[in-house]
This record gives structure tokens, C-alpha cells and sequence, in this order.
């Protein structure tokens, strides 16, 4: 079957034209527009700018996604959304447009969880994972564990009680003076430090872990990000400047990341041993961050757990992603109509797929009488 997928949850437009066929995807295009020049000159995502921007480009980026797959919209069986969550303005534009496609053409309309398409993009190169495995989701809005059971069976074990971690690598590189998003400028400052540290240097600075002290496996980035933001004020104020030295910057970035990496792989490395899980799946924007992405391979290594992560590319968002887990919705028989509707958060979206689940699962039943 041909999907047609669209993704606007934040500041990205995406559209991707992808052919699934016994759980194996062939991208025939992917199409991302993004805001970040938009949005730098505000060190982050302002959201009415953000809506706006979706609506100038989303016909654009459509178009070009049909045509670059190389197939007409006629011979689209599917269209899927992302719906929830996100920024509330940005997914409406993206909702509105596809439900309107999907209707023109008459082909079923798959609502898809932007948590759940993370998740996902990991299936389109990595196609022997099959659940149950457990995921872990590490992106700007979100830091999750899941224990997934079945392809659209997620049950939360994990997450961040405040902050995410990329929310708080973004505050951190924009209070240090990095260009926005700060997450790739901390990344290769931290490598710098790591080089620097392998030939015998010694890190003055500590952070508290974001690894809550109990039993679960949640995470807690709030008090990680004051003490380093509060750090990066103090050693300013020292040098009564606005810039640091490029050494306290390397020093900085690297402290902080062994943090996150360290905080993050303590839960992992308990609930892969609690779940027994013998796949992992990392997935989201911070999946791209190098260290993080070489520090939980690591811990799969030593657990003899198999490691899947998507490419670079497929971890921001994306379309793609978006159009393997409509796949598996539209394998279940999700179906929404022209009522669906935008969730900024998890709550109440989580009831509307339940609801059309368990609608599915009816009517399934009932075809087998």
C-alpha cells in the first residue's frame, strides 16, 4: 500500500510519500521544511510564528512529496497525521490539511501519536524489531521509557517528572551562547572535551544526576539544568563578561553530558534487567546526540540486548516516521473522520485512540461472525 504522511507538530513541515508492504517501508520521498532559521532570532520556538509558518509551507511541501515519490495522489491507499502531542496551532494546520486530503480522495485517515512515529522510524531500517521491546524516547518535549507489547500497545514505565532532555540541552547551549538549537553545538564541544579528557584532563565541574533516587524509572532534568545554568552564570560573573572562555565551555558541555548520559542509562540498564526486553529502540531528536547514542549501545552490549536507533535523519521529526506507525494503525483498523481532532498534550488524545481501537476491535469481531 502507498501512505501518504504528513507531521507538523512543532517547527518542522514534513511530508513523506512511503509504500509498506509486511512491515517493510520503502521511502519514496521525504520532505522536511524547517523553522529554525525562523526561530533563532528567538533562541526557541514561538508558537503563533510557528503555526503561521506550517501554513505558508504545507502545500508546497506536499506537492513536492507527491512528486518526488514518483506515484499520483490516485494511487494513495492511506493518509496519516501526526494529532497529538504537540504545539496545539502547528498540529491543527497539519490535521486540517490532511483530513481535507484524505476526504478529497476518499481514502481512510490514520491519527498517529508523534511519541508513538518516533518510535516507529526506528522500523523503517531496522525491520526484524517486533515488539515487545522497550523504547526510549529522548526529545525536546519528552523523555520516556516504554514497554511496548504490541504495535500500537505502549505502556509508559518511565519519563521525566519536569524538564525533558532536550529542553534542557537547548536551555543550556542558549545560556552558554550557542547557536539555537544548542543540542548539536553541545554535542561537538563535549567531543572536544572527551579528546581532551582521554589525554589526561581533569573536569572541575559536577552536576547532580538526572536519575531520580527511587525505585522507578523516571528521570528528573529540572534540578540538573539550574545547576548548570546556574554555573554558567557564576563563571561569568567571575570574568565579568558575557562570554566564556572556550575552555569552560568544552569543560561545561562535557560535565553536562556525562551527566545526561550516565543519569539516563542507570534507569535503562534497570529496566531492560526488570522487563527482561530483548530489543531496545532509542529514538527522537536527542537519539541524534552522538555520546548518548554510544553510551546506551554500550549498555545494550553488556546486556546482550539488540540495539536499534533510526539514522541522523529520521530522528528529528519527519513524515516518515509518521507513515510507518499509520501503517500499523491502519493494520488495526484505526480509522478516524472529518471529526478528529488536535491534542496538545497525551491527555485526551490517549482516549481518542483507545476509542477507535476498541472500534476497530468491534467491528473486527463482528466481521468474524
Amino acid at each position: 500500500m502507498i501512505i501518504f504522511a504528513m507531521e507538523s507538530s512543532c517547527d518542522e513541515t514534513a511530508a513523506a510519500v512511503v509504500r509498506a508492504e509486511d512491515g517493510r517501508f520503502q521511502v519514496l520521498s521525504d520532505i522536511v521544511s524547517s523553522q529554525i532559521p525562523i526561530h533563532a532570532l528567538y533562541g526557541g520556538v514561538v508558537p503563533e510564528i510557528a503555526s503561521r509558518a506550517h501554513c505558508e509551507a504545507i502545500s508546497g511541501v506536499a506537492r513536492q512529496a507527491v512528486e518526488q515519490s514518483g506515484v499520483s495522489l490516485s494511487d494513495v491507499d492511506a493518509a496519516a497525521v501526526t494529532f497529538a502531542p504537540g504545539l496545539i496551532g502547528s498540529l491543527l494546520v497539519g490535521v486540517s490539511f490532511t483530513k481535507a486530503l484524505a476526504s478529497s480522495l476518499g481514502i481512510p485517515l490514520i491519527p498517529v501519536d508523534h511519541i508513538r512515529g518516533h518510535v516507529a522510524a526506528a522500523y523503517v531500517e531496522h525491520p526484524d524489531v517486533k515488539p515487545p521491546y522497550l523504547a526510549l524516547v529522548v526529545s525536546g518535549g519528552h523523555t520516556s521509557l516504554y514497554h511496548v507489547t504490541d504495535w500500537n500497545t505502549f505502556t509508559e514505565i518511565g519519563g521525566s517528572r519536569d524538564d525533558a532532555c532536550g529542553e534542557a540541552f537547548d536551555k543550556v547551549g542558549r545560556v552558554m551562547g550557542l547557536p539555537y538549537p544548542g543540542g548539536a553545538a553541545m554535542d561537538r564541544l563535549a567531543a572536544e572535551w572527551f579528546a581532551l579528557e582521554r589525554e589526561g584532563d581533569v573536569n572541575p565541574f559536577r552536576f547532580p544526576t538526572p536519575a531520580v533516587a527511587d525505585d522507578s524509572f523516571d528521570f528528573s532534568f529540572s534540578g540538573l539544568k539550574t545547576a548548570v545554568i546556574n554555573t554558567i552564570h557564576n563563571e561569568k560573573q567571575k570574568r565579568k563578561s558575557d562570554e566564556l572562555p572556550d575552555e569552560i565551555r568544552r569543560e561545561i558541555a562535557g560535565a553536562f553530558t556525562r551527566t545526561v548520559t550516565e543519569g539516563i542509562t542507570k534507569k535503562l540498564g534497570a529496566a531492560i534487567r526488570e522487563t527482561g526486553a530483548s530489543t531496545l529502540v532509542m529514538a527522537g531528536g536527542v537519539a541524534a546526540n552522538s555520546h548518548l547514542r554510544r553510551a546506551v549501545e554500550d549498555v545494550c552490549r553488556r546486556r546482550k540486548t539488540v540495539f536499534a536507533v533510526p539514522s541522523l535523519h529520521l530522528c528529528g521529526d519527519n513524515a516518515v516516521m509518521i507513515a510507518a506507525a499509520g501503517y500499523y494503525g491502519w493494520r488495526a483498523g484505526i480509522r478516524a473522520d472529518s471529526s478528529l481532532n488536535a491534542y496538545a498534550s497525551d491527555e485526551g488524545s490517549a482516549d481518542y485512540l483507545a476509542a477507535l481501537e476498541r472500534k476497530a476491535e468491534h467491528h473486527e469481531n463482528h466481521a468474524d461472525l
